[in-house]
């Protein structure tokens, strides 16, 4: 319970939501497959970690209902770096570690963005945007001036990894997510102006372990692989902790005035893991689906000027390039991206339509290529090889029943209109 104590102690000072003057601080925090189902402030299921400064977040902050990304990893961060949606820039599956393409560096990435104006830019913790053996000078080719972190989708060892610093690979032997802070840290401390930090930790993506003890509240743990491997789900939390006692930790470490002036993006990059949250979502999947266990993830943003409650309005992932433009000032044009900012401010805003897809080579398991498409009521599914399915998410929040089967010429025509709609976006 110390851990606990000392974290509630800190959120005492944490992002006050007065408004100031001077350009934000920005902050991006990814959580590396936490869908939903991991966090207190959506209450979905019965398998919470227990993330104070997360909850303080949620609290002075928006929390976004109906947020999406891409079910998996590598789309996701190419639609926050460009702003546009997979079929444009081609990466639409997770990108192997050796060989693959990756993404494009003619494409203009948010760093590019933001070296048109005053704010010094990071990326520190997971790439995965390309091979991670080959294209180690990957980041600076989009545009990013300080890169650390681990170039693949993980890591074997939490405590022993290879990072890619600035275009070196160098050896760490340090819990990575610890690591990760640490270098954000000492980062924001050497910045004299405004600043935009994208900090991607790598957790609580696989492999699952005992994180130090230290940092969560599981002491009951032995950390074995037979008890990972019989119930990883207290391994899965235990991580997720650690996460945000270390994210804690950072914000802590800011001068009173810095967090005071800081916006805090927190957001899963894709849904949890079907080995800790399946019996949730049952046969439709997790990670890796294209129904709301595999694209619906938190999404909260706290800080400076923004209207702290509860939002309905749609996201998605693509929508942080030019809501992160407009905060620091610069102006965008990608063509899946929709500026948030006036949501922040409790005015009318979102997207008429939230767009997930899967393609490509996964090289995991069958085929799950498909997308789907949905409005603030309705969605509709399309997978490969399979019949089209519709779900009225305000009454089936889960998909657990198919309208089409059955369904009245009310149920056809929606279904149609969620068709032309996803058709005029691919145009």
């Amino acid at each position: 319970m110390k851990r606990l104590n000392a974290v509630a102690a800190l959120l005492a000072g944490l992002l006050a939501t007065k408004t100031v003057d001077a350009k934000p601080n920005i902050l991006l925090v990814i959580a590396d497959d936490a869908g939903v189902d991991v966090s207190r402030c959506y209450q979905l299921g019965e398998q919470q970690a227990l993330m104070p400064t997360l909850e303080h977040l949620c609290e002075t902050g928006v929390v976004f209902d109906n947020a999406y990304s891409a079910p998996v990893c590598s789309p996701t961060r190419a639609t926050i770096m460009t702003g546009r949606y997979g079929f444009r820039t081609g990466i639409g599956a997770p990108i192997p570690k050796r060989g693959g393409t990756g993404l494009s560096s003619d494409e203009t990435s948010l760093f590019d963005l933001l070296n048109t104006t005053d704010y010094a830019s990071a990326l520190i913790g997971k790439w995965h945007l390309a091979s991670a053996v080959t294209d180690l000078g990957h980041p600076a080719d989009l545009g990013v001036n300080e890169y650390f972190g681990m170039m693949s989708g993980s890591v074997p060892d939490y405590f022993d990894w290879q990072a890619n610093d600035n275009g070196t690979t160098v050896e760490v032997s340090q819990y990575s997510t610890t690591a990760l802070t640490d270098r954000s840290i000492d980062w924001i401390n050497s910045q004299q102006s405004p600043w935009f930090l994208w900090l991607a930790y790598n957790a609580p993506h696989t492999p699952f372990h005992l994180p130090p003890k230290s940092l969560h509240s599981f002491d009951e743990l032995s950390g074995s692989v037979a008890d990972i491997k019989a119930n990883p789900l207290p391994y899965f939390q235990a991580a997720l902790e650690s996460l945000d006692t270390e994210m804690g930790r950072l914000l802590s470490s800011l001068p009173e005035d810095v967090r005071e002036n800081t916006m805090v993006v927190f957001i899963g990059d894709n849904g949890t893991p079907g080995q800790v949250a399946r019996h949730l979502y049952g046969d439709k999947g997790a990670k890796g689906s294209i129904y709301e266990g595999g694209t619906r993830i938190p999404f909260v943003v706290s800080g400076p000027g923004v209207d702290a409650g509860r939002s309905d309005a749609l996201v998605n992932t693509s929508d942080l390039y030019a809501t992160i433009a407009s905060l620091a000032g610069a102006s965008s044009s990608a063509a899946d991206s929709i500026n948030m900012v006036p949501v922040l401010h409790g005015e009318p805003g979102g997207r008429r339509h939230a767009y997930v897809e899967l393609f490509g080579n996964n090289r995991r398991g069958p085929d799950k290529a498909g997308w789907a498409i949905r409005d603030k009521q309705f969605k509709l599914v399309t997978e490969k090889d399979q019949p089209a399915k519709l779900f009225d998410l305000s009454a089936d929040p889960l998909e657990t029943t198919d309208l089409l089967p059955n369904g009245n010429d009310a149920v056809q025509r929606k279904a149609a209109e969620l068709l032309q709609a996803a058709t005029a976006l691919k145009q």
